[in-house]
């Protein structure tokens, strides 16, 4: 079984109560950990509501939260570099997930396919 790093739309669909998107993160849990990257747990705390931040902080504690190092700087700046060659614009943050995801060989679980159109990453598509 694969074990999946969460994008930020995933968290947020959790925690908005999509209920088929929280018994996929429980079932997933019980088979191993959950990460995310750093730079997600920054986005989400940025549109993070005040009366959200107590949930929202316990929701992000409980899952094992991977820094940016050189190695994931390196790839996503590389990644970047070589979708711009093609006309192809890649957000800093999602390139930096996916940077996360291919370093550390985890399925990135997402319900923005198109944000991550690189072939060497694995996605668990979600729909909205």
């Amino acid at each position: 079984m694969s074990e999946y790093i969460l994008d930020t739309n995933i968290l947020i669909l959790h925690l908005r109560n999509r209920p088929d998107v929280t018994n996929l993160l429980k079932q997933w849990r019980q088979s191993g950990k959950l990460y995310i990257s750093t730079v997600m747990r920054t986005e989400l705390i940025t549109g993070m509501h005040p009366h959200e931040e107590e949930r929202t902080l316990a929701l992000l504690d409980s899952l094992v939260s991977l820094p940016v190092d050189s190695q994931i700087a390196d790839l996503a700046g590389r990644l970047m570099y070589r979708y711009a060659r093609r006309g192809i614009t890649l957000g800093l943050p999602d390139t930096l997930i996916a940077a996360t995801a291919i370093v550390h060989n985890l399925t990135l679980a997402t319900s923005n396919v198109k944000h991550f159109p690189i072939p060497e990453l694995e996605i668990y598509p979600l729909t909205e």
